[in-house]
């Protein structure tokens, strides 16, 4: 294939194709949010979601020094969460997310990776002082909220996309962080999609090209 060289990002020969993979995607978008955030180490780091996003998300906030704190919805995931690293873990269900990172001095930053509007939306109240809400989940319903609520305390809600690939793969590569797979071949790239679209994919779904499926 033919590709643009500013395009292009060199992969380590110590780090595996299936693993440098998802790192290109939902590694860049979380750890560029990340690095460009208002947020300091110490400071209280909220992650909305588990999935694909999450799981690297909650490995990246802790290995940059922030208190971590997930927020799912059910009890299912908090040992995957706190095994990844999660000083805190509220469960949605049955717990006032905003109210609960109130109690806990308000977070600087609040990472949304779940694409639900409303839940996001609710989640501004559990803002601190300076914080900020960064969405980098695609949700296609409207959002609403008082004004007031971003007034009281300064808080901002951001959007983020991509980042730079080789940062990524460096420290990923430097501090251990490494995303969870699951591999098809080529030859089933549809039912990959399928799982994936279906919410039923371990976490993230990667293509092995010309080699036999493991």
């Amino acid at each position: 294939m033919l590709a643009r060289m500013e395009v292009l990002t060199a992969i380590p020969d110590e780090l595996p194709s299936v693993q440098a993979a998802p790192l290109l995607c939902a590694g860049t978008t979380t750890l560029g949010a990340l690095k460009n955030s208002v947020a300091k180490g110490g400071d209280l780091v909220a992650l909305h979601g588990l999935g694909g996003l999450g799981h690297l998300a909650v490995q990246y906030v802790v290995k940059l020094g922030f208190k971590t704190a997930v927020l799912s919805r059910g009890k299912e995931k908090e040992q995957l969460a706190r095994q990844l690293g999660a000083h805190v873990y509220i469960d949605t269900m049955t717990q006032d997310a905003a109210k609960a990172l109130l109690e806990l001095g308000g977070a600087r930053v609040i990472l949304c990776m779940a694409p639900n509007s409303q839940d996001i939306s609710a989640l501004v109240g559990g803002l601190g002082h300076d914080g900020q809400l960064i969405i980098i989940t695609f949700a296609s319903e409207m959002m609403q909220l008082s004004p007031m609520l971003l007034m009281r305390g300064r808080r901002s809600i951001s959007g983020w996309i991509g980042g730079n690939g080789e940062d990524t793969l460096r420290f990923s590569l430097l501090t251990g962080v490494m995303p969870m797979v699951e591999v098809f071949p080529l030859e089933q790239a549809a039912l990959a999609f399928e799982r994936m679209m279906s919410a039923k994919v371990h976490f993230r779904a990667v293509l092995k090209i010309g080699e036999n499926h493991e």
